[in-house]
């Protein structure tokens, strides 16, 4: 490995209240991952979030945790399958009424697997792209909707894949729905703009955490991790914050950006 070998994440950086009174919706929002870190660096930065996820327990747990640190009047959260219309719309139902606007949609849900594409299913393709391609669809829909009747802007980020740009064995299905992702964002951007919402994308690489780490080869992982240039991982927050930018004010100038957050090329 390179001279970087060992070298650890930077310091957890403070908060800048650069979400300050917004109110953030954020699917697959429970647990460790990418949509955990995003749901306390939204906090952190000062917003109002709304998490949904389609495992209750798990919802119901991340909910109270945060809730106890941050104050359940900013905190809420209810079970949301992202395939399920019914569910989209009582999840952003709740950012309303609770807040009474929608500032900022995170689509984070998505689905992988690992199949040869000569052995695919058509189950196990649908299934992939109906939660993590139609199910960012969906969201973004009805967010849109809202967003363009109240008049008053907002922003879309989506949860991309360096996949869509790379190709990765037994990865088809994941990687078309990423790449598909990466469209939408641009085509919807340009859809949102004449009504102040802008839609942009981050795209990580490789971000480790206790979930994916249960159901992912180990020597996979220490396999790309070691492709890094900084010789390993990157950490979930470390893909927020760029969420945290696209979500605010500093990014007032992108839209139909998908923004690569890796240490490899994109």
């Amino acid at each position: 490995m390179s001279s970087v070998e060992g070298c650890g994440p930077p310091p957890y950086p403070a908060a800048h209240a650069l979400l300050s009174g917004r109110t953030a919706v954020v699917t697959a929002a429970a647990g460790t991952g990418i949509g955990g870190a995003t749901a306390r660096r939204f906090l952190e930065e000062g917003a109002r979030v709304v998490l949904g996820d389609a495992h209750a327990r798990r919802l119901t747990d991340t909910v109270a945790a945060l809730a106890a640190e941050f104050g359940d009047h900013r905190v809420a959260g209810v079970p949301c399958d992202v395939t399920d219309e019914a569910d989209v719309a009582a999840l952003l139902d709740l950012a309303e009424e609770r807040h009474g606007c929608l500032d900022v949609l995170v689509n984070n849900a998505g689905l992988g697997g690992t199949a040869e594409l000569a052995d695919m299913t058509d189950e196990q393709w649908e299934k992939v792209l109906g939660t993590t391609l139609t199910g960012t669809f969906r969201c973004t829909r009805a967010a849109l909707r809202r967003m363009r009747a109240s008049g008053t802007g907002g922003a879309i980020v989506n949860n991309a894949s360096v996949l869509g740009w790379r190709a990765q064995r037994g990865q088809a299905h994941y990687a078309a729905a990423k790449a598909g992702v990466m469209a939408l964002t641009r085509c919807a951007a340009l859809e949102a703009a004449a009504y102040g919402v802008r839609v942009n994308a981050v795209s990580p690489s490789l971000a480790v955490h206790p979930h994916l780490a249960r159901v992912t080869d180990p020597g996979l992982l220490d396999e790309l991790a070691g492709r890094e240039a900084f010789g390993r991982s990157a950490e979930p927050w470390e893909i927020a914050n760029v969420i945290v930018f696209l979500a605010g004010d500093y990014a007032s100038y992108m839209t139909g950006e998908t923004v690569s957050v890796s240490s490899q090329r994109a």
